[in-house]
């Protein structure tokens, strides 16, 4: 299917409750850009690390995982390294059903099965009507999604004008080591205030916000294939070890064992 063909499906709320399609390579240049879709989207990854960015904040897809994001929401789309994913886009009404807000989620086989059957259907807006055997696979996927785990990929974002000028800055910055006295004077409040509006927009203290910042921003570089010596000392570790030792700490691994399970989805 031609890109501008299936562009135009996937920004209509008409025809088939559910649009898949294979992605391979480079994503097309709109997706980078702030934008939205008629529809909902899943973007399931088989390979390479997709970093999604809404106002919400900033969510990560490794392989073996899916990105949901609701109709309407404003986000872009980025990646590192090769890529291989499945657009799955789901129309409004069906979409109802799921999250109102952007998640990462865990996927199983069967839910790979059903997505890369539907990427070979054939899809025209002016005559596709229902088939059972299609509204019945739908139909699980639905089920597969609402019941999938989510996973702590998310990096929240303040709404607070202040609070997020010093979260970009720091995210933008991961090597900047300023404690939070700094960061409230440079904010203009008092570090008191800091501390009790960023927990109470994002869930988290500024101390746990900055390290899953640098985890993301580590785990961005490390996917475009820079060592780890040198994604240490940009992200400001005084070794690499001890970098390794707070990756270990969130995911369970080393960095180069987390990435190789990542890739052959062990």
């Amino acid at each position: 299917m031609h890109d501008e063909v299936l562009h135009r499906l996937l920004e209509s709320a008409d025809g088939p409750p559910l649009i898949a399609y294979e992605a391979r390579g480079e994503i097309p240049l709109r997706e980078t850009d702030w934008h939205s879709h008629v529809r909902g989207q899943f973007f399931y990854v088989e390979q390479g690390l997709f970093i999604t960015r809404t106002e919400h904040g900033s969510y990560l897809l490794p392989p073996h995982r899916a990105g949901w994001m609701p109709p309407g929401m404003m986000h872009t789309v980025s990646i590192a390294g090769p890529s291989h994913a499945w657009g799955v886009f789901i129309a409004p009404c069906a979409a109802s059903v799921l999250p109102d807000r952007p998640c990462v989620v865990g996927v199983n086989d069967l839910f790979r099965a059903i997505v890369k059957r539907a990427a070979t259907w054939p899809v025209d807006v002016a005559t596709a009507e229902p088939e059972p055997e299609r509204e019945r696979l739908f139909a699980v996927l639905l089920d597969e999604l609402r019941r999938a785990p989510v996973e702590a990929l998310h990096l929240p974002m303040p709404l607070d004008r202040r609070l997020r000028r010093v979260a970009m800055a720091m995210y933008e910055n991961p090597h900047d080591t300023r404690g939070i006295d700094d960061w409230a004077n440079w904010a203009g409040m008092s570090s008191r205030t800091l501390t009790r509006l960023f927990r109470q927009e994002t869930q988290c203290s500024v101390a746990q916000w900055r390290q899953q910042a640098r985890l993301t921003r580590g785990l961005e570089r490390l996917a475009h294939g820079e060592p780890v010596s040198v994604v240490s000392d940009a992200l400001g570790y005084a070794t690499p070890s001890a970098f390794v030792a707070m990756f270990r700490r969130a995911f369970g691994d080393s960095p180069g064992r987390y990435l190789a399970r990542q890739a052959t989805g062990t």
